[in-house]
């Protein structure tokens, strides 16, 4: 199968064929229609996950992934050939990817059936990044009336945590540049904007004198910006900022479970949650996607499998 991997240590991602994987027990095997790019993609590409995670080289690379389940290994109980799925690959190695025309994955995390109507575009481009955004409202549970800051709005997370936290019945401060990136983020349901260029904590008073009572830390550096926090403030951080930084913050983790997956599904298939995916590009030119998100992007930018 043609799928995009790292070869070695170091080494640069290229397009070559591989082997098509096979299920083993409790493992579904999916034919990928669509993926995306999540800053985690070129954090093991770049090799900045060395050490941490182990590595099964070829390496494909690609977390997201949305398809149809092509067969199924033994004990697999909840999916069967011919279902539409899509999720996040999760394991306790790197080497399978989404990046690659065919995956396996566990049956137990990381995959969920597609709802009628959710085209694998946006499947493909949800799982992990919806996860993150949700897993971060989860935690710092904005209620209507309150506050929330969400600085890194203008990412495919950010864009998803926006859309949450202005359904709750919160008022939404985004981080955006004036222009192209404003008008983005109130589309999505920002109802102030301030430039994370600025001094963000001064604008912030700004427009709102008491501070806020949530930040969603999805981007640079939160310590000048807890500061901002009300009595009950809550800080709920994707880059590393939880309690050992802050007594209020926690560190979240993106756990892309059955339940949160199905919430997602859900949510997309009911129009609550738009996936603004701004880009997309063919498995062949990945690199030119990498790129494009590195230099920074609005939303998402998903790949075509097949």
């Amino acid at each position: 199968m043609k799928a995009v991997v790292t070869v070695e240590q170091g080494a640069e991602p290229e397009v070559t064929e591989v082997p098509v994987p096979q299920p083993g027990a409790g493992e579904v095997l999916v034919k990928v229609q669509a993926s995306s790019v999540n800053g985690f993609d070129l954090s093991v590409a770049g090799g900045h996950v060395v050490g941490m995670m182990e590595h099964r080289f070829p390496v494909v690379l690609g977390k997201d992934f949305a398809g149809t389940v092509e067969t199924v290994g033994e004990g697999v109980t909840r999916f069967t050939a011919g279902n539409k799925v899509f999720g996040v690959v999760t394991k306790a190695y790197l080497g399978d990817g989404g990046f690659g025309e065919y995956v396996t994955v566990p049956e137990a995390i990381g995959i969920a059936k597609l709802p009628e109507g959710v085209e694998p575009a946006v499947a493909g481009a949800v799982g992990l990044a919806g996860t993150a955004a949700l897993d971060a409202l989860d935690a710092a549970a904005p209620q209507s009336g309150e506050t929330v800051l969400i600085i890194g709005a203008t990412g495919g997370v950010g864009s998803i945590a926006t859309q949450l936290a202005a359904a709750s019945g919160a008022k939404v401060i985004a981080t955006a540049k004036p222009g192209e990136e404003s008008e983005f983020v109130r589309s999505l349901g920002a109802h102030e904007v301030v430039d994370h260029d600025g001094d963000v904590p001064a604008q912030v008073r700004e427009v709102s004198s008491a501070g806020v009572d949530v930040i969603v830390h999805l981007a640079g550096d939160p310590s000048a910006l807890a500061g901002l926090l009300s009595e009950k403030g809550r800080i709920a951080s994707t880059m590393g900022f939880g309690a050992d930084q802050h007594p209020a913050a926690t560190f979240i983790m993106a756990n892309p479970t059955p339940a949160t997956l199905d919430r997602l599904a859900g949510e997309v298939a009911a129009g609550r949650i738009t996936v603004p995916i701004k880009r997309s590009y063919p498995l062949t030119e990945v690199a030119d996607a990498f790129a494009d998100f590195a230099g920074g992007t609005l939303g998402k930018i998903s790949i075509t499998v097949a």
